[in-house]
C-alpha cells in the first residue's frame, strides 16, 4: 500500500479547528483496508462540510491501484552495480531519477553464485572509485557476501532511490514523442530518460545438446552452490573460463572425480613480477581497448581469484587427477563427443600468457622500473597424457557422470524494452551506451565501450559518462525553453 500525504489550503472543520490538509490514498490489492480507512477518515473529519471539495480524492479501479502515473526525468531499470553506479552520477549532476530493482540489489550477487565465489580482482580494483570496501584487504579478493554488504553501504551512503520488487513489464516510447511510458508490477512511470542497468548476466545459456529426460542431472553455473549439492558420481564440467575453472578446481578438491570441457580461451597470469594482472592490464592500456581482437569476441578468459588468487594451470589440473576435454560438440545414444582441439586451445591460452610477460617486461624495461625478475613464470610442466591422447568420446554411464554443469555464459534479454534501439539479433544499437533511440541508455554490458565495461569500476566509468550525457540534454531543453 502507497499512502501519499500532501499540504495544501483546503479548509475543513472538525472539533471546531480549522485544517489544512489535502489527501490522496493509493491502495493495492486491499479492498478491506481500503473501507476502514475511509470509517476512520469519516470518524475523524466532519466529511459533510467537505464533500464538495475537490482536494480530497480516494481513487480506486477495482481492487488495484489508480493508474496514477509517476514522473521522473530518469528512470534506471536494474539495481545492480551499473544501476548503482548511474544514481550516483545522476545524484552529481541533480538529475532526478528512480531505479527499479526486481528483487533486491545485487541480487545476482546473492543468489545466483555458489558459495566460495569472491572476486576476480583484488579488492583496490574491483571497487567503485568514490568507496573502498570497509571489510577486505586491498590485495584479498573479495567474498561475494562482502561484495553485497558494500553494494548495500554504497546505497545507503549516496541514498539511492530504489523500488525494490518492482518488475518493469514494458516500456514504449510515449506518442507525443518527448519520453517514455514503463508499465511496471507497481504501476506506471513517464521518464524523459531510461537507462538499461540489466548487466551482462540476464538469462543463462544451457546447450540442449543433452535431452533433459536422459537421466544426467544438467544444471548451469548460476544454479551450482557447493560440491555437497550434487550427488555421488563422476561431474563434467563446460566451459573453462573463470566461473568453470573455479566449479571445476573446488570439486576436484572436494574429492570428486571431474571432467573439464576447455575451449578456446586466454589465460592471463595471476600475478607477474610482484603486480596482479589487473593492474598490468591498466598500465598496458588493454582494459581501454574498444573492441575485441580479431575472433576473440566470444574467447572465455581463465582468470581467479579462488583459493588467495592463483594463475590458473589447466595442466596442473591434470597433474591433480581432473581428466581435460576438448569442446563439447555433439550427444548420441549415451556418448558424448568432444572435439581434437584440446591440446591447441591450450597452446593458444599458453600463447596469450607469454604475450601478457613479454609486453610486461617491456613495459619495465622502458620504464626503468625495479621490479623483480620471474624467469620461472615463463616455465610450463610437460602435457599430461590427456592432453597428448585427447578423449574424444565418453560414455556417460561408464565414467559415472551423473552431473553436468554447462559454465557456457548468458544471454540478453530487452523484450521488455519496446523501442527502436536494437538490430535484427535483437543487439542493443548505441555508441558508448547512448542508444540509437534517443533517451534510451545501455550500461553494464561487455565491450559498451571499452575492454572494462563490464566490470564494477568499468561500469562506473561508463555511468559517468552517461549521466553527463543526461544532464547535457537536460540542461539544453531548458536553455529552449
Amino acid at each position: 500500500m502507497h499512502i501519499f500525504l500532501f499540504c495544501h489550503n483546503t479548509k475543513f472543520t472538525t472539533a471546531n479547528n480549522y485544517k489544512q490538509i489535502y489527501f490522496i490514498f493509493l491502495f493495492r490489492k486491499n479492498q478491506a483496508l481500503q473501507n476502514k480507512i475511509i470509517i476512520f477518515i469519516s470518524n475523524i473529519l466532519n466529511i459533510s462540510a467537505i464533500k464538495n471539495s475537490p482536494w480530497i480524492f480516494f481513487l480506486f479501479k477495482q481492487e488495484w491501484i489508480t493508474m496514477i502515473t509517476e514522473h521522473t526525468n530518469t528512470l534506471i531499470v536494474g539495481g545492480g552495480q551499473a544501476g548503482l553506479a548511474m544514481s550516483e552520477h545522476l545524484n552529481n549532476n541533480k538529475v532526478d531519477h528512480i531505479i527499479l530493482e526486481r528483487h533486491r540489489i545485487v541480487e545476482r550477487w546473492r543468489t545466483s553464485r555458489w558459495d566460495s565465489l569472491v572476486a576476480n580482482g583484488p579488492s583496490w580494483h574491483d571497487r567503485f572509485p568514490s568507496m573502498e570496501f570497509s571489510d577486505v584487504e586491498p590485495n584479498a579478493f573479495a567474498h561475494k557476501d562482502s561484495v553485497v554488504t558494500y553494494f548495500e553501504n554504497f546505497a545507503k551512503k549516496i541514498k539511492a532511490p530504489v523500488r525494490s520488487n518492482v518488475d518493469v513489464e514494458e516500456v514504449v516510447k510515449l506518442p507525443r514523442g518527448d519520453g517514455f511510458k514503463v508499465t511496471t508490477s507497481d504501476g506506471m512511470f513517464e521518464a524523459k530518460n531510461v537507462v538499461a542497468a540489466t548487466g551482462p548476466f540476464q538469462e543463462p545459456i544451457i546447450p540442449t545438446l543433452i535431452p533433459k529426460d536422459s537421466g544426467i542431472k544438467q544444471i548451469h553455473s548460476q544454479s551450482y552452490r557447493n560440491p555437497e549439492q550434487l550427488s555421488n558420481g563422476a561431474v563434467l564440467v563446460v566451459g573453462a573460463g573463470s566461473s568453470g575453472s573455479q566449479i571445476a578446481a573446488e570439486l576436484l578438491q572436494s574429492g570428486k572425480e571431474v571432467y573439464l570441457s576447455i575451449g578456446p580461451h586466454d589465460r592471463p597470469p595471476r600475478r607477474y613480477r610482484d603486480r596482479d594482472n589487473v593492474w598490468w592490464l591498466g598500465v598496458l592500456g588493454k582494459w581501454e581497448a574498444k573492441t575485441p581482437s580479431a575472433n576473440t569476441e566470444h574467447v572465455t578468459i581463465a582468470v581467479s581469484g579462488y583459493d588467495g588468487g592463483k594463475t590458473i594451470d589447466f595442466r596442473k589440473f591434470a597433474q591433480q587427477g581432473m581428466k581435460l576435454l576438448g569442446l563439447t560438440k555433439e550427444f548420441k545414444n549415451g556418448h558424448l563427443y568432444f572435439a581434437d582441439d584440446l591440446k591447441q586451445n591450450i597452446v593458444n591460452g599458453d600463447r596469450n600468457y607469454l604475450s601478457l610477460l613479454d609486453e610486461a617486461d617491456d613495459y619495465v624495461k622502458k620504464n626503468e622500473l625495479n621490479f623483480p625478475e620471474e624467469p620461472e613464470a615463463r616455465i610450463f610442466d610437460p602435457d599430461p597424457e590427456c592432453v597428448t591422447y585427447p578423449i574424444l568420446e565418453l560414455d556417460l554411464i561408464e565414467s559415472n557422470i551423473q552431473t553436468i554443469i554447462w559454465a557456457t555464459g548468458y544471454k540478453q534479454n530487452f523484450k521488455w524494452l519496446q523501442v527502436n534501439a536494437f538490430d535484427d539479433k535483437g543487439n542493443p544499437l548505441h555508441n558508448n551506451g547512448v542508444s540509437a533511440e534517443e533517451g534510451i541508455y545501455f550500461l553494464g554490458l561487455p565491450w559498451l565501450s571499452m575492454r572494462g565495461s563490464s566490470f564494477i569500476w568499468g561500469v562506473w566509468k561508463d555511468a559517468k559518462y552517461l549521466a553527463e550525457h543526461i544532464a547535457k540534454k537536460k540542461i539544453d531543453s531548458v536553455q529552449v525553453k
